[in-house]
Order: structure tokens, then sequence, then C-alpha cells
């Protein structure tokens, strides 16, 4: 006998994890991402934000790959540790290693799978270590343009704003979704790319020659910028064709790794 869909499977949500900071607020230890990630996620890529804490105490991501269907790796306020990408410059800035510890198994285990990734702002560098890159820990000691920086005494809104332009790899994603070669991007970081990864290739480089967007060559969706797409992502057009292509990719891991599951069953 033959039973009929059941409407609640066909509608099971595109399941994202995003890789959690960990702070102190008044003395309490917390996980969490700025709101901005998880409404880009739920109100333009159309998919469910789950939070995975970074904690030192992970040593196996596979039941995190197991049932997300793609993953977010967000800014933070703590940079990648220099000694991780062969840079031992005392930067005097804020480290995160419970997230440090989680991200190359987190990286690498999705790109093994096919799983999307969308990395932003400190995701972006992690993504560049994770298959093998460098970073300049102290962009401001490497000499680059001051566009790139962060004006903590600035209000929020004025941070974020729009400060100069990336030139897009004519065959890239970035460019074939727009189809120009040049956009404008609301970059502020404290660390910068000094030499790409292996398996990874550029799609926006600023005026002063500094990488702001990469993508992993083999990879059918894995992605990162430098900048914030999650602010202006109901706005700005580049921000939303990123979590909207995002959103999609997801949904189609979703439903391949569905097919595969009942092919195996």
């Amino acid at each position: 006998m033959a039973y009929p869909p059941n409407p609640a499977c066909q509608t099971i949500p595109a399941l994202v994890g995003v890789v959690c900071n960990r702070f102190f607020v008044g003395g309490h230890d917390q996980h969490g991402a700025k709101e901005r990630y998880r409404r880009a996620l739920s109100n333009v890529a159309g998919v469910t934000p789950v939070f995975i804490p970074a904690t030192g105490t992970i040593t196996d991501v596979s039941s995190y790959l197991h049932v997300l269907s793609g993953l977010l790796f967000p800014g933070g306020t703590s940079i990648v540790n220099p000694a991780l990408h062969q840079d031992e410059l005392a930067t005097g800035f804020p480290l995160g290693p419970a997230r440090d510890h989680v991200i190359v198994q987190l990286m690498r285990g999705a790109v093994s799978r096919g799983m999307p990734i969308l990395a932003i702002d400190r995701g972006f560098h992690e993504m560049n270590v994770a298959f093998g890159g460098t970073l300049h820990s102290a962009l401001c000691a490497a000499g680059y343009n001051k566009h790139h920086w962060e004006g903590l005494s600035e209000a929020l809104d004025t941070r974020y704003r729009y400060k100069h332009r990336v030139h897009l790899s004519s065959d890239g994603i970035l460019s074939g979704w727009l189809g120009t070669d040049v956009a404008l991007v609301n970059s502020l970081h404290i660390q910068g790319v000094r030499a790409l990864g292996e398996a990874l290739v550029a799609e926006a480089i600023a005026p002063d020659g500094l990488i702001e967007a990469m993508r992993v060559v083999e990879a059918r969706f894995a992605i990162g910028v430098q900048w914030h797409p999650e602010v202006s992502a109901c706005t700005d057009r580049l921000s939303q064709s990123l979590f909207v292509g995002f959103g999609a990719a997801c949904r189609r891991y979703r439903r391949s790794k569905g097919t595969r599951e009942s092919a195996s069953a």
C-alpha cells in the first residue's frame, strides 16, 4: 500500500550551523552571535540557524555535520591566533582560542561533504587559515590603507558604512551575480590575508591590493568575504545575493543529502 507523502517531512527547514563567539557579560561566560546574522539567515537566506558553541572540549564535529545543511562562520571581537598561521606578532588584540579550536575541523569537514559555507569577517580569516593560508595580524602595522580599520569611537551605524570599492574577479561568482566587476563594501577588520591558502581563489580585491573575498575552488558553495553583508542583507544587492545564494545552496544540499540517505536505507 502506498502512503501519501507527509507534509511535515516536505517542509523540514535547512539547518545552518552558526559558530558562536565566547565572551563575558557581567562576569558570566557566554556563547553567542549577533542578531544581524540570525536575521539575515532567517529572513533573507530562508534557513534556520542552529548555534554551535565555541568550546575547546569539542573533539569530533561529525555529529554537527551529520544534521546540518550549511555553516556560517560570522565575525567576532577576537582575532585568529597568530600562532596558527606562522605569525608571532604580538598585537595586543583579544584572542578566541575556544573558537579557533573548532574551525579547521568544521571547515574542512564541511567542504569534504560538499556542504555550503559562508564565512564573514573573522570567518573569512578562518577560511584562509583552515586551508593553509597566512594572515597579517595587524593591517595597520603591515602598511595597508586606513579604510580597512574599525573606528571604535564612531557610532555603530557609522562604522558599518560603505568605505571603499573592491574589484570583482571577472570569472568569479560575485561578478556573475552582479553583472559588474566593481562593488562597494562595508569592510572593517584588524587582520587580513597575507598569503592565500591552497584550494582558494580570490573573488574580490581592494584598491590597495588586499584580498577582500575568496572561494574554495572545488566547492559548490564555499565563499568568504571580509566585509559585513549581514548588516545590509535586505537593502544591498551584493549582500542580498550572498545570503540568497547561500540559502539556495543549503536547500539543495539538504535535498541531495535526503536522497542519499533514502537510497542507503
